[in-house]
């Protein structure tokens, strides 16, 4: 069942713009594993981190670093949350996340769903089937 959904859009200039002007922002933003990345890509997990924080719906827990945009074993992109963020998704019963990152246009996106593992109930009174 979906728990949450976020979604975040990033320009890339401006963002550029505040790295350069505040470098300490990389560390206060990304884990190590995802500093050395481009400008670009940085914005999109900035945008994944933002979409994550809006899917638990706890702004006021998260610290940046605790989400971190990793590749899974077919280079897709995955989440892996640590401290708070970690904490929360597991009291909220979140077992899966679906990520999804894109930049053009001068701009970088990304979107995220959190998935429980309870199943998906058709609503009171619904037709299931291939009913006519």
């Amino acid at each position: 069942m979906i728990a949450g959904i976020g979604v975040d859009i990033v320009d890339l200039a401006r963002f550029d713009r505040a790295v350069t002007r505040t470098p300490k922002l990389l560390t206060r933003l990304f884990a190590e594993s995802e500093r050395g990345l481009p400008m670009h890509s940085l914005a999109a997990r900035f945008a994944a981190k933002e979409a994550v924080i809006k899917a638990l719906g706890r702004p006021d827990l998260i610290t940046a670093t605790d989400v971190e945009v990793v590749r899974d074993e077919h280079g897709n992109p995955d989440l892996v949350l640590h401290g708070t963020v970690g904490e929360v998704a597991a009291e909220r019963g979140i077992l899966r996340w679906h990520l999804t990152m894109t930049h053009d246009a001068g701009v970088a996106c990304a979107f995220v769903v959190a998935e429980t593992g309870d199943p998906v109930l058709p609503a009171a009174g619904a037709v299931t089937g291939g009913g006519s």
